[in-house]
C-alpha cells in the first residue's frame, strides 16, 4: 500500500519559512545609517497602509489590496532584501524563489497570481498596493528624520515621486508635516505629562 501523502507538511514548512521574514533585515537602513526593520515589520505596516489607501480610493474590495501587500515581499525569505544599490548590480531571482516556494503548497498558484498582478501594476489594486509599500518607506524615513538623520530628509523626496494615487500623495504630504510621536504626544502641554493626573470624566 502506498504511503498516504502528508498534505500538512508543506504547509508547516511554508509557515516556518514565512517566519524567516522576521529575521531578514531591510538593508536600506544600512545605507541610511540609522534605524532598523525586518521585512516582516515592513510588510505588516504595508498591509495597514494598503487598507487605508484602498478605503480612500474607494476600491470595491480592500482585501484584495491587503492580500497583495501581504505577499509582495514573500520571496525575500529566500532571496533576502536587496536595496536600490544592491538591485543595480545583483540578480536575486525572485520569480524563481517564489516559484520554488509556491510549488510545494496547494494554494501556491493563488500566491503566484497575486504577486504577478502586483508586479504588473495594471490594476488599480496593484497600483494602490505599491503606493502602500512606498508609504511605509516614507513613514520609516520620517521617523529617522525626527531623530536627526539628515540623509533621511534627502531620501524622502525620491520616495514621494514614486507615488501614483491622489490619496497616497495627499497622505505622504501629511506624513512629512507630522511628528512621528504626535499620535501619543500630540498635546505635550497636557498636565498628564507632569503629574500623571487623569482628567475627570
Amino acid at each position: 500500500m502506498a504511503k498516504k501523502q502528508d498534505n500538512m507538511q508543506p504547509i508547516a514548512d511554508f509557515l516556518f519559512e514565512v517566519g524567516m521574514l522576521s529575521h531578514t533585515p531591510r538593508s536600506g537602513f544600512h545605507f541610511l545609517g540609522s534605524g532598523q526593520q525586518s521585512v516582516s515589520e515592513h510588510v505588516l505596516r504595508v498591509i495597514y497602509a494598503g487598507y487605508v489607501l484602498a478605503i480612500q480610493e474607494k476600491v470595491a474590495d480592500p482585501s484584495k489590496v491587503m492580500k497583495m501587500c501581504l505577499f509582495h515581499d514573500l520571496a525575500e525569505a529566500r532571496t533576502s532584501d536587496l536595496n536600490y544599490v544592491h538591485q543595480k548590480y545583483a540578480d536575486k531571482s525572485e520569480e524563481r524563489a517564489l516559484k520554488d516556494l509556491t510549488d510545494t503548497v496547494n494554494f501556491g498558484q493563488d500566491i503566484l497570481d497575486t504577486v504577478k498582478e502586483y508586479e504588473d501594476r495594471t490594476t488599480k489594486e496593484a497600483i494602490i498596493a505599491k503606493d502602500a509599500d512606498n508609504i511605509e518607506w516614507i513613514l520609516s524615513l520620517k521617523e529617522q528624520i525626527d531623530i536627526g538623520n539628515p540623509r533621511a530628509k534627502t531620501w524622502i523626496g525620491s520616495a514621494m515621486k514614486r507615488l501614483k494615487t491622489k490619496s497616497a500623495r495627499k497622505l505622504a504630504a501629511k506624513i512629512i508635516k507630522t511628528n512621528s510621536d504626535h499620535w501619543w504626544h500630540g498635546d505635550g502641554q497636557d498636565e498628564w505629562w507632569v503629574s500623571r493626573k487623569r482628567k475627570e470624566k
